[in-house]
């Protein structure tokens, strides 16, 4: 036993270097103020209460937020039936329906947003079509429906990989069960279904909300500037600006939030859960 927790050193040290000690830069270059060197510097709360006191920054918080949520949320509508009916398919169908939505993931996610510029602008496929229902100069690319398409067609694997997780591993005497009782297929759907794969539901929020919050670049290559979002201010401040001090100041914000909203769901896991048990 021993020997296997030996095994575990080169991990934990790998972590350290990776993770814990570039966040603890972080950390440590929000608390200085710019022009300060590691040998002599003095501890400032500045950068904070400059985020939290521009309403600028704010304002992009706020829509980071939302379009954060509105992406969470068509994918919950879109990524829940696409689950369901797979997991109602044949066992070989749903092999093959699961490679066909994981296919687009082996391609680089820049790649496959570039790829939705060409779709969204005028004389790109979606374009043509609209102009075919007379809507000839309906605006797509470089607006927040565009970000917001590229946000979905990004994300939603991740929701309905976890949704047919759950739906899978669910008991199906269950709802016969259910049907014995007298439940029609509407209710047993709400009362025995939807409940048990609130897990799968769950993760699958987490999965899009926390990138979708933060993502930089589909805002920027799809919304054209124009919808500048959190991730977009700190990469910013770090690669145009220079102002690393506040672009840590920001990234620790977002790390706090993000740890906030990950106990809230975990919190929320556990309940369906026990719930479901």
């Amino acid at each position: 036993m021993k020997t296997f927790k030996n095994l575990v050193i080169p991990y934990v040290i790998w972590s350290s270097l990776m993770l814990l000690l570039p966040m603890l830069l972080i950390v440590f270059y929000s608390l200085i103020s710019s022009g300060n060197t590691i040998v002599n510097f003095q501890f400032t709360l500045a950068n904070y209460v400059r985020f939290f006191t521009d309403k600028d920054f704010l304002l992009i918080l706020w829509r980071s937020l939302i379009i954060a949520l509105e992406t969470t949320v068509l994918c919950l509508l879109i990524g829940y039936p696409c689950a369901y009916y797979i997991s109602k398919c044949s066992k070989k169908k749903q092999n093959f329906l699961i490679m066909m939505i994981t296919l687009p993931m082996w391609i680089n996610m820049l790649v496959r947003t570039y790829a939705w510029i060409g779709l969204l602008s005028k004389g790109g496929l979606i374009s043509t079509i609209l102009g075919w229902f007379g809507l000839h100069d309906v605006e797509l690319l470089y607006t927040q429906s565009a970000v917001l398409i590229g946000m979905v067609y990004n994300f939603i694997p991740f929701m309905i990989l976890q949704i047919h997780s759950s739906l899978t591993k669910m008991d199906g005497s269950l709802l016969e069960a259910a049907s014995d009782l007298g439940a029609s297929p509407m209710e047993a759907f709400w009362k025995v279904t939807f409940p048990l794969s609130l897990p799968g539901v769950i993760s699958g929020i987490t999965l899009v909300f926390l990138p979708a919050v933060s993502s930089f670049f589909i805002p920027k290559l799809l919304g054209g500037g124009s919808w500048y979002l959190i991730g977009n201010v700190i990469e910013n401040q770090f690669i145009t600006v220079g102002e690393w001090n506040f672009g840590s100041a920001i990234s620790v914000i977002m790390a706090l939030i993000m740890m906030l909203l990950m106990a809230l769901v975990r919190k929320a896991d556990a309940r369906a859960k026990k719930e479901g048990v």
